[in-house]
């Protein structure tokens, strides 16, 4: 993409300032609030709120809202992207200022999994009496990429995002990757295991799934990872889904299939008790997908009080008219 003269003399002039060109060094390596920067730069908010106000106005960074919070990205535009990379990736990290800047950033870093640990803490117990009931997550997870292959994408949208694992399986396939939670507990969670798997090209916001706070017709991967069973209208769901997806976009979903255990209803908030096949094939028709492939993994001694795991992969039916899909990692990250 090529952009005017004097739009590109606007974008030099917005980041040649030492302390903005900071402030793009560290939102290249993660989603930063206010209030962390100033911590991280040793800076007043409202100077702060200065230079993120410019960087805003230039189209280079994005704000968004989750509950009390402003977070701060670099922009999701690729012409923005590439050009916030194209200047970070020329300064030295062992410049005193950046070398300063990333050790307090290292420590933005280890409060974020403090809380994440926090977290788990208070919630292992109920997470370990589900998962006791059905296959070991690394067998789906091995799975899921087998399924997705080893072709380098553009862009990966996980709904309903949860701990951000899925973002980190698939990281070294997109160029871009976004996960969408309600839960700002989870976004915690998941904003500490990117940290800590050094995922910098994924970001997680707070947002509805049923209202995502993304564009349409911008993914290759859509994601729902044990999401449908907590929805009063899975079949909408997934038509958002879909509407996400670029021509011959894939849409996964990994769910339950239909058990008769009350109790996850009752105690964990499920509202739906598993899925079959036949309406998870009616609802991607409903919203204009092929299903491809389904897989189950039931768990060993199966039984009545267990469950069974089932993965649904649809396909967007339009057909994609576009530039030849990157061939490997480096060529995606390259390609506007």
């Amino acid at each position: 993409m090529r952009v005017t003269l004097d739009s590109l003399i606007d974008t030099l002039k917005a980041a040649a300032e030492s302390s903005r060109l900071r402030i793009l060094s560290l939102l290249s390596r993660g989603d930063l609030t206010v209030s962390d920067l100033t911590d991280i730069l040793g800076q007043s908010q409202p100077r702060v709120s200065r230079h993120l106000k410019l960087l805003l106005e230039a189209g280079l960074i994005d704000r968004y809202q989750e509950g009390s919070w402003a977070f701060f990205r670099v922009s999701d535009t690729n012409i923005a992207r590439d050009f916030v990379q194209g200047l970070v990736s020329r300064v030295d990290d062992r410049d005193p200022q950046i070398e300063r800047d990333l050790e307090r950033l290292s420590g933005v870093k280890r409060r974020r999994q403090d809380r994440a640990a926090e977290y788990f803490s208070r919630n292992a117990a109920s997470w370990d009496e589900i998962r006791s009931l059905h296959v070991a997550d690394r067998a789906v997870e091995q799975a899921l990429v087998k399924l997705v292959g080893k072709r380098p994408f553009q862009a990966m949208l996980d709904l309903g995002t949860g701990t951000g694992r899925l973002l980190e399986i698939f990281a070294p396939l997109y160029r871009r990757g976004v996960g969408i939670d309600l839960s700002r507990e989870m976004l915690t969670v998941a904003r500490a295991n990117l940290d800590k798997a050094g995922v910098s090209h994924a970001q997680v916001r707070q947002g509805d799934i049923f209202s995502p706070p993304v564009e349409r017709d911008a993914f290759d991967l859509v994601t729902m990872h044990q999401v449908l069973h907590f929805l009063d209208e899975p079949g909408q769901a997934i038509r958002e889904a879909a509407r996400l997806l670029r021509p011959a976009g894939r849409l996964v979903i990994v769910d339950f299939a239909p058990h008769a255990l009350e109790f996850l209803r009752e105690e964990h908030a499920h509202v739906r008790l598993g899925f079959s096949d036949h309406q998870i094939g009616d609802w991607f028709a409903e919203a204009g997908l092929d299903l491809e492939d389904t897989q189950d993994f039931e768990p060993r001694g199966a039984s009545e009080a267990k469950l069974t795991v089932k993965l649904w992969l649809g396909r967007d039916r339009r057909l994609l008219i576009a530039d030849p899909v990157p061939t490997s990692t480096s060529e995606a990250r390259e390609t506007v």
